[in-house]
């Protein structure tokens, strides 16, 4: 037998899941997408664990139903993406804090004694990918998020929470950075939230320690986004939460200035983190042979 690819993990065994099998997974609305299942499994067969992450097409209409079910059938908790991150917050019996604020929830976790717990992990990945991509980052000195949808809420909260003083906010659609702002400032008052126009959004990088790309421009299949990178300071850190693909024009451009550009893949496995040790019993490391693992699916594309 020929020996495996070192980037590769273990296989696993024969009679690899037992009738004690830990289960969890990640239910969407489409999931097919959804690296997910690729991540987790990494980690299983890595440490051997006797468990299964499964993709869980679930439409709107029965999710209610799907989460009552699946503790049931021995599920210990589940991923929740697109569209079910908000609908479920009215399903869960206990709130995180940080989910309370981001106003989603993209983890949960099935206890017999408490019920469903509902978590955001995803201020919690692109905190934890920021601080590995860029550990010489001014935390305290200002930040420009671009966009204000779900994902914006996060990282705006985990700039927060990180320290930051000052996050400015800009959305092609004035209104709704607006509205986040005001959602969002009761929950952490120790930083400023200030919405700044669109159209100013290259001028408002001055004196900014980072820039986040929240927006869908830059993904693959969608518009550019046009940024000026004029008034970047020399420590400035370029962040975009886009992974397909891991090289945007953004951080193409903030390299080619000697910036420090963190890509978008970090947050995903970052993310997967605290919901892998609720349900497996074992704290995961994000290290270079996941990232490898998750690019090369990325790639296949």
């Amino acid at each position: 037998m020929s020996a495996q690819p070192p980037d590769m993990p273990p296989a696993p065994h024969p009679g690899w899941i037992s009738g004690k099998a830990r289960l969890a997974g990640v239910i969407g609305h489409p999931v097919s997408h959804s690296r997910s299942p690729r991540l987790h499994s990494f980690w299983l067969a890595r440490h051997a664990i006797d468990g299964a992450y499964l993709p869980l097409a679930v439409n709107p209409d029965d999710l209610v139903a799907v989460l009552h079910a699946l503790p049931r059938m021995g599920f210990r908790g589940v991923n929740l993406t697109l569209p079910h991150k908000q609908l479920a917050m009215a399903m869960v019996d206990h709130l995180d804090p940080a989910a309370r604020a981001i106003g989603a929830v993209n983890t949960l976790v099935f206890d017999d004694a408490h019920g469903i717990a509902g978590y955001n992990t995803d201020g919690y990945g692109f905190g934890a990918a920021l601080a590995a991509g860029g550990p010489g980052r001014d935390a305290a000195a200002p930040a420009l998020v671009l966009g204000a949808g779900g994902a914006a809420r996060a990282v705006v909260h985990a700039l927060a929470t990180a320290g930051c003083a000052e996050i400015r906010i800009a959305n092609r659609g004035a209104a709704r950075a607006a509205a986040l702002a005001a959602d969002l400032a009761p929950h952490l008052p120790g930083c400023r939230l200030v919405v700044v126009d669109w159209r100013q959004r290259g001028d408002a990088l001055d004196g900014c320690g980072t820039l986040v790309n929240t927006t869908s421009l830059g993904l693959a299949g969608q518009p550019p986004l046009e940024m000026a990178l004029d008034m970047a300071g020399p420590g400035l850190v370029v962040s975009d939460i886009v992974y397909d693909p891991l090289d945007t024009a953004l951080l193409v451009a903030a390299r080619a200035r000697g910036l420090v550009a963190v890509d978008g893949l970090g947050m995903l496995l970052h993310q997967a983190v605290p919901g892998f040790e609720h349900w497996f019993g074992l704290r995961p490391v994000v290290d270079d042979a996941l990232r490898r693992h998750v690019a090369a699916d990325l790639i296949g594309d």
